[in-house]
């Protein structure tokens, strides 16, 4: 599950690491509790001039296919199971044709403690360098508006989940992942993301297999990762800074506005 992240790098810093072109228009704000709905980078591969060129865009966190009525849809859809895309409306069109990445520095998970109360925990890379989450974006046109107005266009992103590690897993780490929650997102790297980003329309067979390595990899990557204690604070979305990385900051704050 992934509803709430990490995503404060700055843009110059996230282009390098992404090995990306940047968006003529691109504006990315710094974000310790980045929600649904929020703008958020992706990362995807377009052709121009016959060759595949990496380019970071901003999209709204919550996909939004181009037969939606309104933007609404996009609230449902910030997360995508992997293992029933093919089989949902909002995803099949764009995992065929439209796959990106979804950079995070760490993302948040809850879970319940003594006497019921959640507590949040952030996922991270113990490297420190940034997850490559696989994505799904769309461009939805606004009816709204004008055939020319340069508002018209949405670009809006969903990030894919898959079943975590079984919480009686050998390795400490991958447990843990399966303690906290039942999904977690699906990590890209390497030639996973290479192949997962590579623009083009794809067959149903060839999607599920370029999808199928990528999960094949996911739980080895996973345990690289650290999970900490992060602040009850970061429960509302009013809530942003580095601080809510510190579990003590804010101990015993309302945790409204938690979406697992």
């Amino acid at each position: 599950m992934c509803g709430r992240y990490v995503m404060a790098r700055a843009v110059g810093d996230l282009v390098a690491e992404a090995e990306a072109e940047a968006d003529a228009n691109l504006e990315l704000r710094q974000s310790w509790n980045v929600a649904p709905t929020s703008d958020v980078p992706v990362v995807l591969e377009r052709v121009i001039d016959g060759a595949a060129v990496r380019q970071v865009h901003v999209a709204r966190w919550g996909l939004v296919p181009g037969w939606a009525r309104d933007i609404s849809v996009g609230v449902r859809a910030f997360n995508a199971r992997s293992e029933t895309l093919l089989e949902k409306p909002t995803f099949r069109a764009a995992v065929l044709a439209r796959r990106c990445a979804v950079p995070m520095e760490g993302y948040y998970e809850w879970q319940a403690g003594p006497g019921g109360i959640r507590r949040p925990y952030f996922v991270h890379r113990a490297d420190g360098r940034l997850h490559w989450f696989a994505g799904l974006y769309e461009w939805w046109a606004d009816p709204a508006l004008a055939a020319g107005d340069p508002n018209r266009w949405l670009l809006s992103a969903s990030v894919l989940t898959l079943a975590s590690p079984e919480p009686d897993s050998a390795d400490p780490v991958l447990r843990r992942l399966g303690e906290l929650h039942g999904r977690m997102p699906l990590p890209l790297s390497g030639e996973d993301l290479d192949a997962w980003i590579a623009p083009g329309t794809l067959g149903a067979a060839e999607a599920l297999e370029r999808l199928s390595g990528a999960v094949g990899n996911a739980h080895a990557a996973a345990g690289a990762w650290m999970i900490e204690p992060a602040s009850p604070a970061v429960g509302n979305v009013r809530h942003d800074g580095p601080w809510l990385l510190d579990a003590e900051e804010h101990r015993g704050a309302e945790t409204g506005d938690v979406l697992f």
